[in-house]
């Protein structure tokens, strides 16, 4: 697939998702997710005051660290990303799966983040 059509196509994707997807704020925050070829990264976002609560990626050094394939650390980051929201005192959130199909590791990261306690 030519990439610059596969990038159009995302964005596409992701503006339609965002259309459905209320702003997030400071109760209930957007759970914003990147993933590229190595790695995933997820933000709790307050959209109406344009602030990032919380952040993970899978290149933190306790993530890091650990032994496993790619769909393993996702896992690991909806966990801790679901510890930091917890310290914060958020359990609901709103999930922006960014354009990305959900399956594979899109998928992981949110079946970790249910399982650390986030209801969306």
């Amino acid at each position: 697939m030519n990439p610059k059509v596969k990038s159009q196509r995302r964005r596409n994707i992701r503006h339609r998702i965002r259309r459905r997807i209320k702003e997030g704020t400071a109760q209930k925050p957007r759970l914003s997710v990147f993933r590229s070829n190595k790695d995933i990264y997820v933000q709790l976002i307050d959209d109406r005051n344009g602030q990032t609560l919380a952040a993970v990626s899978s290149r933190d050094k306790d993530i890091a660290a650990q032994k496993g394939t790619k769909i393993e650390k996702s896992k690991l980051v909806g966990t801790a990303i679901a510890r930091k929201a917890s310290e914060l005192g958020l359990k609901d959130i709103t999930f922006d799966r960014g354009g990305y199909l959900y399956h594979g590791r899109v998928k992981a990261l949110a079946d970790g983040a249910r399982e650390g306690g986030l209801q969306f």
